[in-house]
């Protein structure tokens, strides 16, 4: 599963580049939100994580463009930041967030949010293509 890794933090995105490899996610990198936004432009991915403060385009301003887009399925996003207030979380999710892991992160929370994440993509993936086949049952 393809996974777009957002963050300004050299030692952050190798920490989690190096988690993701091993868990067998395709990963891609971007340094800031302006460039995690081009790349979310160029290809299709199921999950990103980003750092909520980034130069350029912070994480919920990612986020919130990528709610906007309507060209990929279902997009499982998680924010990665050294906020922790109760404030923060809700800042957070209402600008589209899926979910919220606070810095330092646990290796092992990540995974399991992760794949409650692909839970949820493999779930919309089916419940479109079975819109789909229905829509062409009608139709044929």
């Amino acid at each position: 599963m393809k996974i777009l890794i957002a963050d300004d933090d050299p030692v952050s995105r190798r920490l989690l580049e190096s988690y993701l490899e091993k868990w067998e996610y395709d990963v891609t990198i971007a340094k800031d939100g302006t460039e995690a936004w081009q790349c979310f432009q160029e290809a299709d991915f199921a999950l990103v994580i980003c750092d909520w403060m980034m130069p350029g385009i912070d994480g919920p301003d990612l986020i919130r463009r990528i709610r906007a887009t309507h060209d990929h399925g279902y997009v499982y996003t998680l924010l990665l930041t050294a906020k922790s207030k109760k404030g923060d979380l809700v800042e957070g999710m209402e600008s589209g967030a899926d979910d919220f892991i606070s810095k330092p992160f646990n290796h092992d929370e990540l995974h399991v949010r992760l794949r409650a994440g692909e839970r949820i993509i493999k779930l919309e993936r089916s419940l479109r293509e079975t819109q789909e086949a229905l829509k062409n049952s009608q139709n044929g």
